[in-house]
């Protein structure tokens, strides 16, 4: 018997890598994310590769780990694949307190950020016609 099994997040010619918890604010992330949206995978590697941005390496680690999952587990052709949607997330915020002069204290927040990437296998028409 049993529960039913869930409904796949992602259609057949896509695969998804994750990273929680990755510590840095999401305003910050998503900079690095909307450089990349809708880019080819190849080309979105090599952009993360040469940007200065410190989250660039940590986004870059997820979208190798995106390309590697639609090679392995789900048979799609690495030079057909683009990030079709790369989303950011809060998590938590830490709160901690920073001593100010006369007794005071001032909060700090250090926030911490959700990245998913969804890597999609481009249609045969539309290869061709990028091409």
């Amino acid at each position: 018997m049993g529960k039913s099994a869930n409904p796949s997040r992602i259609a057949e010619n896509e695969a998804l890598a994750s990273a929680p918890m990755i510590r840095t604010s999401p305003r910050k992330l998503n900079l690095v994310a909307q450089l990349i949206r809708n880019m080819d995978a190849s080309r979105a590697v090599a952009e993360l590769t040469f940007s200065k941005r410190r989250i660039a390496v940590e986004v870059k680690k997820v979208l190798q780990a995106a390309i590697a999952n639609a090679e392995n587990n789900h048979q799609l052709d690495v030079d057909r694949l683009y990030v079709s949607s790369a989303t950011v997330g809060r998590a938590l915020v830490m709160k901690r307190f920073h001593a100010r002069a006369r007794g005071r204290g001032a909060r700090i927040e250090k926030p911490f950020s959700n990245l998913t990437i969804i890597v999609r296998e481009r249609e045969e028409a539309a290869a061709e016609g990028a091409e």
